[in-house]
């Protein structure tokens, strides 16, 4: 079956959308608001745009009922965030950051979620969080303004914490990160069960 997206609803394209482009890594993002309200809401339309310098791509789809999430609208006030990287361990609480709460009560309070001062920004991240990407706003690309339409956020990162624990030879131990993925609606995939392919050598 072939579906041209210019004659179907745009949450029936966004249903196939996610539903396909799976699992997605998560970015719980933590931002300050323009009067000190630390705000905390987890996307999932997240990749790395760059390593060199090192560039994170977050993109918020537009709500339906304004124009911008919390985090956007922080990130254009204040220009900094922590990008906070999910283990199994904390899906639940992720998922509970996940409401709708107002701009104005903080998910770190609502949710009786720990943070953590950050290094290099005002931000606080969440201080269960095994990785935490400490970033700079380098600038929002509106992609579409409309309903459901995309705004991609370039965040550039400035310093980054891991914990040792899940460290092993100096590198990043994926079977300890133990990160999460999100797939179509509400359901979520472990990262657990791996398995290793080398990349091949072509002479």
């Amino acid at each position: 079956m072939n579906f041209d997206p210019r004659l179907i609803e745009a949450a029936q394209c966004y249903k196939l959308m996610v539903g396909s482009i799976t699992p997605r890594p998560i970015a719980w993002i933590s931002s300050l608001s323009s009067t000190g309200v630390l705000n905390l809401a987890p996307y999932s339309f997240f990749t790395v745009a760059s390593c060199n310098p090192p560039v994170l791509a977050v993109t918020q789809v537009n709500p339906r009922d304004r124009a911008a999430k919390d985090t956007l609208t922080n990130l254009r006030a204040t220009g900094e965030c922590v990008v906070n990287i999910v283990s199994e361990d904390q899906a639940a609480i992720m998922n509970a950051s996940c409401g709708n709460y107002p701009p104005e009560i903080s998910e770190f309070s609502a949710l009786n979620i720990a943070s953590e001062p950050s290094h290099s920004v005002k931000v606080a991240g969440v201080k269960a969080a095994n990785v935490r990407f400490e970033c700079k706003l380098r600038e929002v690309l509106a992609v579409s303004s409309l309903p459901m339409g995309g705004h991609m956020m370039l965040l550039d990162v400035v310093s980054i914490y891991v914990n040792e624990s899940v460290l092993v030879d100096g590198q990043i131990a994926p079977h300890l990160l133990n990160t999460i993925g999100k797939l179509g609606g509400d359901l979520y995939t472990a990262t657990h069960e791996q398995f290793e392919m080398a990349r091949p050598d072509v002479k």
